[in-house]
């Protein structure tokens, strides 16, 4: 049987460098093919000029560069979101979306193909999970945001793991995935402009607090009773708001970070002022902001974004009990690139 091709984009600096060792090849062919795979963006070995033809015919019989094949992009209205479609080395399909407000340039980077964990009002969901990406195939997508923006004259400034996919339930590849985006020799993204989103992964935001990597956390909350909580959002069942909480206070003194709260607003359901008197009694003692989020409408939901006077009203309850809320309209939500709206299923050459 032939032995199975190495990805050199997943590789930590010491782990290529054990490989050019590995092949008796010099050290500084290290950086060689550093410069070429995260600065100048080559996806095979035969572009690797400055490496001889010898060389470049080991590399490729040892190792292989990931390339994934963008079959569909879209452009918001409004200019300022962009929507990436990916298909990866096994056809399966995955969505990244490329968002930009004043000097800000974050990419929203998917860690699945599909989700497992069945939320009610979001369209990811509805695949289910059908495979969680490795760390090359995450890192890929910011690389290629990057050569993106390079082409326009312009720069990547921030990288969000809210895409498709649960990040906590993919640990180890999406840990390995955000150290490399934030290394000086690769994307070089800073860790604090790096921010991962759960819907409530207790174990793992503990795990996450131990790697100690001080990114941002932020926290699909969407409700203030775990009755309310559960008919929303399956995970709730298992670990419970009161467990949730306890998580990220701990992950906030570890860190030393405030938590983001994403709360999606349902008519009718959780924008009541109510719910955002419980959410104050919730919160008030961590430090944290909250990110309120009208419901972006996906097909077939029992769902109703709410009217802009509910949005207003649940914002300034929360202002004025001195809370730092914002509403987060999201953008590209006319293009199905909004919170909650990404599926794999974009038809190809929008």
């Amino acid at each position: 049987m032939a032995n199975k091709k190495i990805e050199l984009k997943g590789l930590f600096p010491e782990e290529l460098a054990q490989q050019v060792s590995n092949m008796g090849l010099e050290k500084y062919r290290t950086r060689q093919l550093i410069d070429w795979l995260y600065n100048k963006g080559v996806t095979d070995f035969e572009s690797m000029t400055n490496l001889s033809k010898a060389v470049r015919v080991r590399l490729d019989a040892q190792f292989k560069l990931l390339k994934l094949n963008r079959i569909g992009q879209i452009e918001s209205a409004s200019k300022d979101t962009e929507k990436f479609l990916f298909e990866l080395p096994d056809k399966r399909r995955v969505e990244s979306v490329l968002m930009r407000d004043g000097k800000r340039r974050t990419l929203c980077v998917s860690s699945q193909v599909g989700c497992p964990l069945d939320c009610q009002f979001c369209a990811t969901a509805r695949m289910g999970l059908l495979r969680n990406l490795t760390a090359a195939e995450i890192v890929e997508q910011v690389l290629y945001a990057q050569r993106f923006l390079r082409a326009r004259g312009d720069e990547l400034t921030h990288v969000v793991m809210m895409g498709m996919g649960e990040p906590l339930l993919n640990f180890d590849q999406v840990i390995r995935a955000i150290r490399l985006i934030n290394l000086d020799y690769g994307a070089a993204v800073g860790i604090r402009r790096i921010t991962l989103s759960t819907v409530g992964h207790v174990p793992g935001i503990a795990k996450l607090a131990r790697e100690k990597l001080k990114i941002g956390l932020a926290v699909s909350l969407n409700a203030t009773t775990d009755v309310q909580r559960s008919q929303i959002m399956p995970i709730n069942h298992k670990w419970p708001i009161a467990e949730l909480l306890s998580a990220v206070r701990a992950y906030c003194d570890q860190i030393r970070r405030w938590a983001t709260f994403e709360y999606v607003l349902l008519h009718g359901f959780n924008d009541m002022p109510e719910d955002a008197r419980r959410l104050i009694d919730l919160v008030r003692d961590m430090p944290c902001k909250i990110n309120v989020i009208p419901w972006n409408p996906i097909e077939d939901a029992p769902f109703q974004r709410p009217p802009q006077s509910a949005i207003d009203r649940f914002v300034n309850i929360l202002t004025q009990a001195q809370l730092t809320a914002t509403v987060r309209y999201s953008k590209g939500d006319d293009i199905a690139a909004g919170c909650g709206q990404l599926y794999q299923e974009m038809v190809s050459g929008q």
